[in-house]
């Protein structure tokens, strides 16, 4: 089994790589098992640096490298008819400190009868959904840029 040790900074676009989904839960892990999207079994040992963002590349001593994605998993998705509305919920959900997905048209947050509820009653659409899981990393983490913004760059560059 191949065993996933360091973190990737960028590779280049031309570099050959794996992909594995995983969820939110798994993606906070340093030490976890996995299955590639192909079928292989690997293993992965990281140094304690932060979550895996989905678009993460990991690699072996070896230079085997993949691309971490987020699985679509079950979430709640908060609606509303206007922009003001739904950030009313995100300041409400926020107050709660639980891990929330921002988008222009939605907000996400992992599945919670009693904040589905708190947001109904604040006159807004929620429904379960399934959808990938990128919470917002918070102000004061030390994440140094967003891997769903950026694009693969032409460098390659091991982050330890």
């Amino acid at each position: 089994m191949k065993i996933f040790t360091q973190r990737l900074e960028q590779v280049s676009e031309h570099t050959p790589f794996q992909i594995v989904e995983l969820n939110f839960d798994t993606r906070q892990k340093s030490r976890f098992r996995a299955t590639l999207n192909h079928g292989e079994d690997i293993g992965v040992d990281l140094p304690r640096t932060g979550i895996l963002r989905s678009g993460s590349f990991i690699a072996t001593a070896q230079a085997d490298i993949i691309r971490v994605d987020a699985k679509a998993e079950q979430l709640m998705q908060v609606r509303a008819e206007n922009p003001f509305e739904l950030l009313k919920a995100a300041y409400h959900l926020g107050n709660r400190h639980v891990p929330l997905m921002l988008t222009p048209d939605a907000l996400y947050f992992e599945p919670d009868h009693v904040l589905a509820e708190m947001v109904l009653g604040l006159g807004l659409e929620v429904c379960e959904v399934e959808h990938p899981f990128e919470p917002e990393s918070g102000a004061y983490a030390q994440h140094s840029h967003d891997h769903r913004l950026s694009p693969i760059k032409a460098l390659h560059h091991v982050h330890t």
